[in-house]
């Protein structure tokens, strides 16, 4: 397998760096239930980018050990979700000196190619120096052949073919715009949207926004002011009012701080409003993905931010509706479900509550603090301490059930009531803290990455592939 597949990259211009782990398959999935409703999971936080799974059949109790480990492999640093589209997953992690893209069987891991380049990137803050963007899979566009987006942590932007990983086209989105090292690198997810690609670039003095062609990578429009610096939040598409709105968060490094919510036309690039939102301290990102909730969109930011839900006029343009400056996320999208905004109100490490609001008002509905004892052992000594989630990532299931990612390598489901919260399934999936990639689910597979090292000499980072595929 290992001499065919080199084989192939050679032919393509590739080649399969020396290294290369092979995942370590513990077990088959169970089958699909015959009447089992799935989907693919092209994009960030889902085919719709909204943190909701519409699959049915899924089995959401486990015990302590967690759901059926199918498959592990040990990768390298990454913040980015992997993705699954047309029988293929696609990851990007660091190993090394290395950015690599992979193409795996979803089920067993096993590798169809790999793209790899090098990069020397060093992030300012975090010592997890691997991807931060989600791949994007976009279908054919005519004679164009399915794709892989990636935006690389240093501004290379890279378009892939699904099939076999050889180079379409590529753009170093820094370079063309004289766009700085922002304090994160780049983290911001790219929008497939018809037969264009929307990129938050940010670059000084404009533009925020571009949109380039996606079968060669040319620009179709770019966004005029304010010319605010790229977020670490990932842009969204949706219809407002009878009006088809493109909705990106912007705003990175500046002084002083500036950023918000950019409204724009997305056919072409038109302004159509700016919303100022963004905290007064220098060292502080917009994190949060907008989330669009029935005609109204919340905002939600740290640093002493808070969050606002902004609601649309007949003409397209946004009111606010409320603003509470005590509740706001770093970088845990909230999902909307059933009327109401679910959220993790955490702090890394040390706290974790799941709050349900009213979009319209405001008002909390629900609070349940997420908060249980678990036993460790340190220094060879057993002890008990108190977990929560933390800046948990939830994924919703259905109505009234919740999967929810600690920060620290815990999986829960949570049973939803108009009371509040109940945890009906607990596991440690690995002892590694920066657990904040957002889990997936598709075809009845779990994929979650941890990000960092286990504490105390552990795994190594890895995708790992669960199955909670029932009968």
């Amino acid at each position: 397998m290992a001499s065919g597949l080199c084989l192939l990259l050679a032919s393509l211009g590739l080649a399969l760096p020396a290294g290369s782990q092979e995942p370590r398959v513990l077990r088959a999935p169970r089958a699909l239930a015959a009447d089992a409703v799935v989907e693919d999971w092209p994009d960030f936080r889902g085919p719709r980018r909204d943190g909701n799974c519409r699959e049915t059949k899924l089995v959401t109790a486990f015990g302590p050990e967690g759901p059926p480990l199918v498959w592990e492999l040990e990768t390298g640093a990454s913040f980015a979700s992997p993705v699954v589209a047309a029988g293929t997953l696609v990851h990007a992690y660091r190993a090394g000196r290395e950015t690599r893209v992979e193409a795996r069987v979803p089920e067993t891991g096993e590798l169809r190619w790999r793209h790899a380049r090098p990069t020397g990137y060093v992030d300012r803050y975090n010592q997890a120096n691997g991807p931060r963007a989600t791949p994007v899979v976009a279908p054919a566009l005519g004679e164009f052949p399915a794709a892989v987006y990636v935006h690389g942590v240093e501004g290379e932007l890279l378009c892939l073919e699904l099939a076999s990983g050889r180079v379409l086209w590529q753009l170093d989105t820094s370079e063309k715009w004289s766009v700085p090292q922002d304090f994160f690198g780049l983290v911001s997810t790219p929008l497939v949207h018809g037969e264009r690609l929307i990129v938050n670039v940010g670059a000084p003095g404009g533009p925020s926004v571009v949109a380039l062609d996606r079968r060669t990578g040319a620009p179709v429009w770019t966004s005029e002011g304010p010319h605010w610096s790229a977020s670490c939040a990932s842009p969204v598409v949706t219809t407002l009012a009878g009006k088809e709105r493109l909705l990106v968060l912007a705003g990175g490094e500046s002084k002083p701080p500036a950023g918000g919510l950019l409204v724009l036309e997305p056919a072409s690039g038109k302004l159509v409003q700016a919303h100022a939102f963004r905290s007064k301290t220098y060292e502080s990102v917009l994190g949060a993905s907008p989330v669009v909730c029935d005609g109204r969109v919340f905002l939600t930011a740290a640093y002493g931010t808070g969050s606002t839900c902004l609601e649309a006029r007949a003409d397209g343009t946004f009111a606010e509706l409320w603003t509470d400056r005590r509740l706001g996320l770093e970088f845990s999208t909230p999902v909307y479900l059933g009327g109401k905004l679910h959220l993790i109100d955490g702090v890394r490490d040390r706290a974790g509550a799941l709050v349900v609001l009213d979009p319209a008002s405001g008002k909390t509905l629900a609070r349940t603090e997420l908060g249980w004892d678990e036993e460790v052992v340190r220094n060879g000594t057993k002890t008990t301490q108190v977990w929560t989630p933390g800046q948990g990532s939830l994924l919703a299931l259905d109505e009234r059930t919740l999967l929810c990612l600690g920060d620290n390598g815990h999986l829960l489901t949570l049973a939803l009531a108009p009371e509040g919260a109940t945890i009906t399934s607990r596991a440690r999936l690995f002892r590694a803290s920066e657990t904040w990639t957002p889990p997936v689910v598709s075809h009845g597979l779990l994929y979650v990455v941890q990000t960092r090292e286990e504490r105390g000499g552990g795994h190594e980072p890895r995708l790992l592939c669960y199955d909670l595929r029932g009968e």
